[in-house]
């Protein structure tokens, strides 16, 4: 299993490094892609704007993912 996923990863990059990520996050209710277009920022700013503020959840089916 590869390096831990960092909370300060930018949607951008984690989706590059992972395509499966955009569908974990949107399961857990983190949308990365509205109408078509990538959300910019960093992990922690897209969970933190959908009131999700323990990303330990998120980290760990993302980890899982890897």
């Amino acid at each position: 299993m590869g390096a831990q996923v960092d909370p300060d990863i930018t949607i951008e990059d984690l989706v590059r490094q992972n395509p499966d990520a955009s569908g974990i996050l949107r399961r857990l209710g983190i949308v990365c892609i509205e109408c078509g277009e990538p959300v910019w920022g960093t992990l922690r700013q897209a969970a933190a704007e959908r009131g999700i503020h323990d990303l330990s959840e998120v980290l760990a089916a993302l980890q899982k993912a890897r």
